[in-house]
């Protein structure tokens, strides 16, 4: 018996060695808070409303640091992952809150970026999740490859400082948890 308890142990111990060491790679390209800020260059929305939220022409090509606000939060999205349909209508409530507050509003931007999505997947997750901020196909996957391909959803908040370099303030991946607490944290010493 004693044996046995061995072998299973040793076996256990060597799974739970490749999980971790899994775990750890699958992660090791991710964004931190306190990195530099990928070079993503996106393509401003036709919808003339949407370009004037970013404070981007419409139809005109741009990069994050180049949106108007102060702090701009970024979900990697795919329409096909269940946990970022699960968690839609807390990002939803994460735009209606920002767009509630007259402070806020001006300051803070939320866009997604659908990994692997194309055009039409994007427009699909938008009408069935009634999601009312720019959301941007990557159908290439290559804004995915350029933030580590990193699981979804994974968010991440930049700071922009017209003094200097954009600053990674939060990256993680999974729900957001506490919306207030989400967005306290990510707007502090920014927004007065």
């Amino acid at each position: 018996m004693t044996g046995c308890f061995k072998v299973c142990r040793s076996a256990m111990l060597v799974w739970l060695g490749l999980m971790l060491l899994f775990a750890a790679s699958a992660s090791a390209g991710a964004p931190r808070a306190g990195d530099a800020l990928p070079a993503i260059e996106l393509e401003a929305p036709t919808d003339p409303g949407l370009s004037a939220y970013l404070g981007v022409d419409a139809g005109s090509h741009f990069t994050i640091p180049e949106i108007k606000a102060r702090v701009v939060i970024v979900e990697i999205f795919s329409m096909y992952c269940p946990y970022c349909q699960k968690e839609a209508p807390n990002v939803n409530a994460l735009f209606d809150k920002i767009q509630a507050d007259s402070k806020l509003r001006p300051l803070v931007k939320l866009i997604g970026i659908g990994a692997g999505n194309s055009a039409y997947e994007v427009q699909v997750f938008r009408d069935t999740y009634k999601i009312r901020f720019p959301l941007f196909p990557d159908g290439d996957f290559s804004i995915h490859k350029c933030v580590g391909e990193v699981r979804t959803p994974f968010f991440m908040a930049v700071q922009l400082d017209p003094q200097g370099p954009p600053q990674l303030v939060y990256a993680a991946a999974g729900a957001l948890q506490d919306v207030d607490a989400f967005l306290q944290k990510v707007t502090a010493g920014v927004i007065p």
